[in-house]
């Protein structure tokens, strides 16, 4: 059975084909959305596909999730981010008991129980702070990519203590250390701490239990990893490619689902003989 997860984010759009009854992952594409999801789902859908050998119609089942989720053409429905980012945790590694995903535009903590689904989730959706947008502001207030950004917090001996976490006044903050002649590096690095810090506030309100998974695009940062890691003083699980953990979770949702369709029919033809 091969299904398909399509997460569309705000900034990029994720895809995995998975079949489901070795949960193996055949293939998976990263795309940006840009100002046009629907084409941006279209895109990496389609070569997805591809890259996996497969056609649409060799598709059992196909879930969406996400900020562009509906409308998907022949969807078998939407799912919540979280159920999906909970599932794709599990899938990985099923000691997971919280998951971290900090996406583009968002922050979540979810809590989870030994089969996968979610019990709790702490949420943030009201500001960019400590997301993924955030991160590309602050970067290019520091005249580097998201990338060196990263490489610059690792390279630093020390973080700068940065005292705002709104985007618009951290980055007037950035450029006012960088005035002063404050070392970039030390600044990505405080702003990475920063990132760490907000986001463990956000689990105070839920509690963290191990094991910890760190995932969403941010997830592809070291030093909020590392930086989180030293907040709450346990370690995290970061998977190879953090960011296509919500669509993998689309993915073995969309068997789930249709899994049980399967079985209803066959009650259904049960009961009808």
């Amino acid at each position: 059975m091969l299904t398909a997860g399509v997460d569309i984010g705000s900034l990029a759009t994720k895809v995995v084909i998975l079949e489901a009854d070795s949960s193996r992952i055949l293939a998976s594409v990263c795309l940006p959305s840009g100002p046009r999801p629907a084409e941006a789902r279209r895109a990496a859908l389609a070569e997805a596909l591809g890259a996996a050998g497969v056609v649409a119609s060799d598709l059992a089942a196909t879930v969406s999730t996400g900020y562009g989720r509906e409308g998907l053409e022949h969807s078998q429905g939407s799912v919540t981010e979280i159920s999906c980012a909970a599932r794709g945790a599990h899938l990985l590694d099923p000691a997971v008991r919280t998951v971290f995903d900090i996406g583009g535009q968002d922050s979540k903590v979810v809590r989870l129980d030994e089969d996968g689904y979610p019990t709790n989730f702490a949420l943030n959706d009201r500001c960019a702070a400590g997301t993924g947008r955030f991160l590309e502001v602050m970067a290019q207030a520091l005249g580097a990519s998201v990338e060196k950004l990263d490489d610059l917090a690792m390279s630093a001996e020390s973080p700068v203590t940065i005292s705002r976490t709104c985007t618009v006044f951290a980055e007037s903050e950035v450029v006012g250390l960088l005035a002063r002649e404050v070392e970039p590096s030390r600044i990505a690095a405080g702003l990475c701490r920063a990132v760490a810090q907000r986001t463990a506030h956000l689990a105070q309100q839920i509690g963290v239990q191990p094991t910890v998974m760190l995932v969403g695009g941010v997830g592809q940062n070291r030093a909020i990893a590392t930086e989180l890691q030293a907040v709450l003083q346990m370690e995290l699980v970061v998977p190879e490619e953090p960011q296509l953990v919500v669509a993998l979770g689309a993915a073995a949702i969309a068997a789930e689902r249709r899994l049980a369709a399967l079985e209803t029919e066959a009650a259904q033809g049960g009961s009808g003989a």
